[in-house]
């Protein structure tokens, strides 16, 4: 997969030019700057969001035992992109936009968690229709943000907002692994609590969990994660929603074997879909959330028509 989004752009290059280019990394010309300077860093960034937002998919939905869920559905992605665009547009450093996106994301989805508590029948529902509403209030929001900025800031927000990972460098990777990879460390420490939760809140708190604290730590770690990766690509939906139940399906439901395969096949299916985004209409590039939405969207009507054992 590495090897096909190293070959494949505006720039087309052959396995020998890659494996050349490669072998010599101080090495200088136009083939050293697309894959060291351009290609390399877009596939780490690819691999950092693909597997945060397979982690942070398998996470809500062990939370909230609804294979409906994902950042995107439950405001998490949305409420990043508020305050991510916000801090676009006010020029804070993109080393702070990932915090912000964090403080955004966990708004909103504690706000969607609240209003979809209560009794189980009707639960999931809540859920995915609270997370609608709040992500169509933060588009609006965003919309509100895009008028008023300067058209320069605009037009980076718009295009940024569509998804994709172009135009990174090697900061960007690092700034992006250490957000993700704090998220991810604090997903391997709830892996018990997730287990557990994924037999109820009643049988969880038999179990002697306290389920309010354990709900917030998750739910908490999911955001980070998700933040991080909205904060870099803009809003990709539907990796967190396909992934895990793809990954589900090899490893069963135990969060000790789910989040790293979820984290394997989400780096995979996102480095594809960027290796296809720039392939199909090169020179020109296809905005990444806009393709995994052709995507994502029928996924997601097949999954509401079945009934799928988490």
């Amino acid at each position: 997969m590495g090897a096909v989004s190293l070959a494949v752009g505006s720039v087309p290059l052959g396995p020998g030019s890659i494996v050349a280019t490669l072998a010599h990394p101080t090495a200088s010309g136009l083939a050293h700057i697309v894959v060291w300077d351009i290609r390399l860093p877009r596939l780490a960034i690819a691999a950092c969001v693909g597997a945060g937002l397979g982690i942070a998919g398998a996470m809500l939905q062990a939370l909230f035992r609804n294979p409906l869920v994902d950042p995107y559905v439950t405001g998490v992605s949305a409420g990043a992109a508020v305050a991510a665009s916000a801090s676009i547009a006010f020029g804070l450093s993109f080393v702070l936009v990932p915090a912000f996106a964090f403080a955004g994301g966990l708004a909103c989805a504690v706000v969607v968690t609240a209003v979809a508590a209560g009794p189980e029948p009707g639960a999931n529902l809540r859920l995915v229709l609270s997370g609608i509403a709040i992500s169509s209030l933060c588009a609006a929001v965003v919309t509100i943000v895009l008028l008023s900025s300067g058209s320069s800031d605009s037009l980076t927000i718009l295009g940024w907002l569509a998804g994709g990972i172009g135009g990174k460098g090697w900061s960007d990777v690092a700034l992006t692994a250490c957000y993700v990879a704090a998220g991810s460390l604090g997903a391997l420490f709830l892996v018990r609590q997730l287990n557990v939760l994924r037999l109820g809140t009643e049988a969880a708190a038999g179990l002697g969990l306290r389920v309010g604290r354990a709900r917030f730590a998750v739910l908490a770690a999911a955001a980070l994660i998700a933040a991080a990766c909205v904060a870099v690509s803009g809003i990709i939906g539907f990796v967190g929603l396909m992934v895990p139940h793809v990954a589900r399906r090899l490893v069963g439901g135990d969060a000790v074997w789910l989040l790293p395969a979820s984290a394997m096949a989400g780096a995979i299916v996102v480095i594809v879909a960027d290796a296809f985004a720039r392939g199909i209409a090169a020179p020109a590039e296809l905005p990444l959330g806009v393709l995994l939405a052709f995507v994502g969207v029928p996924f997601f009507l097949i999954i509401a028509r079945r009934p799928v054992d988490l």
